[in-house]
């Protein structure tokens, strides 16, 4: 019993004593490492840290060093006085040490540039002569050896590149020539596979990412967690680019593999959140504009309208199909033509939206054809449909990277709708209140919550505004809040579907042409005399009167009786 009693107290002491090696190491600045085991460490700007692996084995040819940080830069180098060719800064960095015979002992130094002390993660991984060296045929950044990717971003694409890898050798060997011949013996019979991994939405915390960047940093994790995209040949240029997410964590890693050896490494991982953490304005925290947040709720309160009762409301279900129609088009002339600020162009598009829909009312109202009507509220539900199939991987294809491809295949899906339904206009009519109704909730939605949803028609948007996104791969993550807000779309999308087919069943299927009507009840008031609203005044003299009492309304009140001035 006197075991039981002091073995919690024994953990305890245990605990204090390893975190107190662990703080006087990290003050000592020296950081002992095993291979593979990950090491969180504080680095600060005044001593460098120095991090040392021993006791390695003659099979280890290569050792591949990386640190990670959140999002402030740190410098990791060969020596204590780093230079552009024995160093590397940022928030994801790594350097190879090609070992050399009867070597070791390897020792790198970590430093951050903040004047605050920086939490970062240390590890190091070892290869043999046989595995290829990630960055071993280096030609266009500074570390001869460099692998390390490369990451640059905007709000619509992300763009990586790495260095071309390079066979494995034994230490104390010569390199392989890099450029000595294409064949099976040679640097061009490798392959790489650019892999992509997800982190949790809506959060951008530090320690989220420190933990989950170990599971993209050896290469039988990489495959076991990461999302593979692409595959390379020597061949292709080793740059790919991405659509950008931003407010999404998102880490990249490359698996080069030699086929002669089936030999695998891996570089080193980045992440990005497509957005700044540190900036003052416009920062990951800021991303949702609030004209953004007021266009698409009050874009949503229509639609959710429109949703349940459009069919019925037949003169609104026309303004919003026609409002999305011309604001649609509107935004990306307004953005593709004109320098104008986002917010100056939504307010344009606003404005051309709301001039669209009142033209398709009024067209209905002086017409009252139904099949043109229907051919854009068709259009409209097939553009959705045909959105929705390209937000799938089948989008990804490389045969959609052509940009006529890919248009005449969009426009055959979206055509495909209303030529399906042009027997029975009003199930039409009544699916695409539903539908498109009910996705402008979601995209209401997308405004405080982030959401992969919203990218349906937003990957669209973005190929119409640039002529480069078709080489864009455009892969989101699809997690608890997608199935969430999908599973909304969805009830919402039945629910209104629903209750218009029911409640419209027994009723006719348009209304009468309006401007028909309007002209016979004219002709019968001229004509019937007796009807009550033949005495009515003509439109010019009821707004005189109408004029006339509110001007009454402002004058004077004059007193009754009768007034006289006193005679003196």
């Amino acid at each position: 019993m006197w075991l039981l009693r002091f073995f919690p107290i024994t953990l305890l002491l245990l605990g204090l004593v390893c975190r107190r090696e662990a703080l006087v190491a990290s003050s000592a600045g020296l950081l002992e490492l095993s291979l593979g085991k990950f090491r969180n460490v504080q680095l600060n700007k005044t001593i460098p840290v120095e991090a040392v692996i021993r006791n390695i084995t003659s099979s280890v040819a290569v050792i591949i060093f990386q640190v990670h940080s959140h999002q402030k830069n740190v410098t990791i180098s060969f020596d204590k006085n780093s230079s552009a060719n024995n160093s590397g800064t940022g928030v994801d960095k790594g350097l190879v040490s090609i070992l050399r015979p009867q070597q070791s002992v390897c020792t790198w130094y970590l430093q951050s540039l903040d004047a605050n002390q920086v939490l970062s993660t240390a590890v190091s991984f070892s290869y043999t002569e046989r595995d290829p060296i990630p960055g071993g045929c280096n030609l266009e950044f500074n570390l001869e050896v460099d692998p390390n990717i490369y990451l640059e971003y905007n709000l619509i694409d992300t763009h990586v590149k790495f260095a071309p890898a390079n066979l494995g050798y034994a230490r104390g060997a010569n390199p392989p020539s890099c450029d000595s011949g294409t064949g099976q013996h040679s640097r061009w019979r490798l392959h790489y596979d650019v892999y992509q991994y997800f982190l949790p939405e809506n959060d951008l915390s530090e320690t989220v990412l420190l933990n989950h960047l170990r599971k993209m940093a050896e290469v039988q994790s990489i495959r076991a967690n990461g999302i593979k995209l692409v595959s390379l040949t020597t061949d292709d240029k080793t740059s790919v680019h991405f659509s950008s997410l931003p407010g999404q964590g998102v880490i990249y890693n490359v698996i080069v593999w030699d086929p002669f050896w089936n030999t695998s490494a891996a570089y080193v991982p980045v992440h990005t959140y497509a957005c700044s953490l540190t900036a003052l304005v416009d920062n990951c925290s800021s991303l949702r504009r609030l004209s953004t947040k007021i266009f698409f709720t009050t874009f949503a309160v229509l639609g959710l309208f429109v949703c349940f009762s459009g069919h019925r409301f037949w003169k609104t279900d026309l303004f919003y199909m026609g409002f999305i129609v011309m604001g649609f088009f509107s935004f990306a002339l307004f953005t593709r033509i004109t320098p104008l600020s986002y917010d100056v162009c939504l307010i344009l598009t606003a404005v051309a939206g709301l001039v669209g829909g009142l033209l398709l009312v009024a067209y209905w109202w002086r017409f009252g054809f139904v099949l043109l009507c229907m051919l854009i509220i068709g259009l409209v539900l097939g553009f959705l449909f045909s959105s929705v199939i390209f937000f799938t991987p089948l989008g990804d294809y490389k045969v959609f990277r052509d940009d006529a491809v890919f248009w005449v295949t969009f426009s055959c899906i979206a055509l495909m709708v209303p030529v399906v339904f042009a027997g029975c206009p009003r199930i039409l009519n009544i699916l695409a209140c539903g539908i498109v109704g009910s996705y402008s909730v979601v995209l209401a939605i997308a405004c405080y919550v982030y959401t992969s949803l919203t990218y349906i028609t937003l990957d669209l948007l973005r190929r119409v505004l640039n002529d480069d996104f078709s080489q864009v791969y455009t892969n989101v993550p699809f997690q608890t809040n997608d199935l969430i807000i999908l599973a909304v779309w969805g009830m919402l999308a039945v629910g209104g579907i629903t209750v218009q087919l029911r409640r419209e069943r027994h009723e006719i299927p348009f209304p009468p042409h309006p401007y028909r009507i309007w002209k016979q009840e004219r002709a019968r008031r001229i004509t019937n005399i007796l009807d009550p609203s033949h005495h009515i005044p003509p439109l010019k003299e009821r707004i005189r009167n109408k004029l006339s009492q509110i001007k009454e309304i402002f004058q004077k009140e004059q007193p009754a009786g009768e007034r006289t001035p006193l005679l003196l």
